[in-house]
């Protein structure tokens, strides 16, 4: 999509007309605010420097003629079930969805797997007699109360108004502010041990951290909600059914614009930033109060990601048979292999047996591959800006799990973190979070503003990237939220 200039009600916004909101990034924060300000009523002009729309949902075929790859997002746990996207249609924009029979796969050295399924009680089946009452103890309660839990989890700090809500809220906060490394301790065995840990990874925080283990429960519950869905065709689609929405709604769309100043916006009334907070001073530093700008130069970004696409002439060979059947796999063994890997991840060295999370779209996708060909989507966490080869210690754990996996490929193609920088300014030094997902920086991003973290200084500027709650993922919250603070900045004026 390239440029589409109308505005609600069918007439063209005439040249040098101010417009209520600008939004700079199309990523899919970007978009979420633009869908809810057209909305509104309110007349959005988006600019985006690419020449597509999606940042982080964007695909392309990557390796080979015929085999379409995700670049950054390939699996969405938020991608159905997010307050944003269940407020919006984007079927008759031809998204479709691919659910994976398991959602999640964890393979052991011993030839088994722990598999997440839908059902938690089928799941804690999986992981032996002793642990199962205590994975339908903790996962069950949260599962059953995700659609009351969702909106405070995937917003700023929780501020309950009903005491019956802040008594769920207090039971997952229980469970969810300790370290990953505490959460494991209700589980005796390896199989939920490792569970655990592979879902806690998402946090990307050593799994010694508080809150790391909240990564955990809220990965494991959407997998159990919503089964951790793909777009059919490329995570691509996801963001043209986007834009397509948010053209229907009369917004206005142009791509190829960089914005580096302040100045180069067109007349507007409020500006939301799809950007991280060191963008944003560039653009808008002289705009910003001295404090602010102090804030946004103590945030801290989050690891680097190192990931490999790989086409396959076939399935990968798991040991574990049932992992042909799971969309993501979580790969690292024990739960103390995957602890020490992000712990020396965290202290700014790259392990030698890294964590892994690989996603298998082609096996529930056959329009992303020619033939009988798989696609293969992989990555491990790296320090921030790291500039090591990974290629070979990921390719180890996949063949420790999958013997002969290595025989199967066909082409390679490796992104860096400063490739991934480049290809998105937002993942400064291979962050993918847009900033470090730790205890202080969950309910401060991208600065010290609680109850509103979405405005800045500048009543007239907002941030809308993942640099603010809740943070990284593909659910378009980010967006959602700061449009309804700048409705209430539109309001006022």
């Amino acid at each position: 999509m390239n440029v589409a200039d109308v505005r609600a009600g069918g007439t063209r916004r005439a040249a040098g007309a101010v417009v209520d909101a600008v939004v700079v990034g199309a990523g899919p924060n970007g978009l979420a605010a633009a869908i809810c300000l057209a909305r509104a009523g309110r007349s959005v002009t988006v600019l985006e420097g690419a020449t597509t729309v999606g940042g982080g949902l964007r695909s392309a075929e990557l390796t080979l003629p015929g085999f379409i790859h995700d670049h950054c997002s390939a699996v969405h746990p938020f991608g159905r079930i997010s307050p944003f996207f269940r407020s919006v249609e984007l079927a008759p924009h031809g998204l479709a969805w691919a659910t994976p029979p398991i959602a999640i796969g964890h393979p052991l050295d011993d030839g088994s797997a722990v598999v997440v399924r839908g059902d938690v009680a089928a799941t804690a089946d999986g992981l032996g007699e002793r642990d199962a009452d205590a994975y339908r103890r903790i996962l069950g309660p949260i599962v059953q109360d995700w659609d009351r839990l969702m909106p405070d989890l995937l917003g700023p700090l929780p501020l309950p108004r009903r005491p019956r809500q802040a008594v769920r809220l207090a039971r997952f906060g229980w469970y969810a502010i300790p370290p990953a490394s505490w959460l494991v301790r209700r589980f005796a065995g390896r199989r939920a041990r490792a569970l655990v840990a592979g879902a806690a990874c998402h946090s990307q925080l050593a799994l010694s951290e508080a809150v790391s283990a909240a990564a955990a429960l809220i990965m494991l519950a959407t997998a159990h909600v919503d089964g951790w869905p793909l777009p059919v065709g490329g995570a691509g689609r996801l963001a043209e059914a986007l834009a397509a929405e948010f053209t229907r709604l009369g917004g206005t769309i142009e791509t190829g614009r960089p914005v580096t100043r302040f100045d180069e916006l067109p007349e507007h009334r409020v500006a939301l930033f799809d950007v991280d907070p060191q963008q944003l001073l560039g653009i808008a530093g002289a705009r910003l109060s001295a404090g602010y700008r102090r804030a946004l130069r103590r945030f801290r970004p989050g690891p680097g990601t190192f990931k490999l696409d790989l086409a396959l002439d076939g399935p990968i060979p798991w040991r574990a048979s049932e992992l042909g059947q799971a969309g993501t796999v979580h790969l690292g063994g024990t739960f103390e292999e995957i602890a020490f890997a992000e712990a020396e991840t965290a202290a700014g060295r790259v392990p030698d047996r890294p964590f892994v999370l690989l996603a298998q779209p082609s096996l529930l996708d056959r329009t992303r591959v020619p033939g009988s060909g798989e696609t293969v989507w992989a990555y491990s966490h790296v320090p921030n800006g790291s500039t090591a080869d990974v290629t070979e210690p990921i390719l180890r754990q996949v063949e420790r799990f999958a013997p002969g996996f290595r025989d199967r490929i066909l082409a390679t193609t490796v992104t860096t973190p400063a490739d991934l920088e480049a290809y998105d300014p937002n993942f400064r030094g291979g962050d993918i979070a847009g900033g470090r997902m730790d205890l202080w920086q969950l309910f401060t991003r991208p600065s010290l503003r609680v109850l509103d973290p979405y405005t800045t200084s500048d009543p007239r500027i907002l941030i809308c990237s993942a640099s603010t709650p809740p943070g990284g993922g593909i659910h378009g919250m980010s967006g959602m939220l700061a449009a309804r603070s700048a409705m209430r900045r539109l309001l006022k004026q």
